[in-house]
């Protein structure tokens, strides 16, 4: 039996278990694990139930952070059973109509992704998050501190910005690596 975990330990403990959960399922779902990381879905599932049953003993701040992290946790599992569920069935960028655009990447790694609205086109913004989880796991920087939340909206924002600037209907984004460095490009699409 080891020690007993002080309440902020096994919350710490269960941030980090989110974490990498999450990049297991981002490795998984981008080719680089056979199976999907149940064993560390069990774990998280296990604490998060075991803090349940005592969260009335928890002080208001031990509450308000188990509360962020399952809450963060649903939104994540939300996100991870639909892509399952589309891998499952050969979905999105699982199907077979998207090899011909992986195939037309260009020769220098690059990804190149033209969007008008972003919110429903989720297959490309997949692709533009898995381009720079490669890209920037390419020239060595971290990749778990990437949310796909935020990345999805920040791109979100980011074409409603320049459709409004520009004046355009489309925005083309490009993720390459140059001189070592992770580039990110937003211009105008054709």
């Amino acid at each position: 039996m080891g020690a007993c975990l002080t309440i902020d330990e096994e919350l710490s403990k269960l941030e980090d278990n989110i974490r990498k959960l999450k990049i297991e399922y981002e490795t998984y779902f981008s080719g680089g694990q056979p199976r999907a990381p149940h064993d560390t879905v069990f774990r998280v599932g296990t604490a998060i139930k075991k803090l349940s049953e005592g969260v009335a003993k928890l002080s208001f701040g031990h509450r308000y952070r188990f509360n962020q992290l399952v809450q963060k946790y649903a939104v994540y599992n939300d996100l991870w059973r639909r892509r399952l569920k589309d891998k499952e069935e050969g979905r999105g960028q699982f199907g077979q109509q998207r090899r011909p655009e992986v195939e037309e990447r260009p020769a220098d790694g690059s990804c190149r992704v033209v969007c008008s609205n972003p919110e429903k086109e989720k297959d490309k913004v997949d692709q533009l998050l898995k381009a720079m989880i490669e890209a920037k796991r390419q020239v060595g920087e971290r990749v778990d501190n990437i949310d796909p939340f935020q990345f999805s909206k920040f791109i979100t924002e980011k074409t409603r910005q320049l459709r409004e600037s520009l004046g355009c209907e489309k925005v083309q984004f490009s993720i390459a690596v140059e001189e070592g460095r992770v580039k990110f490009k937003a211009v105008k699409g054709e």
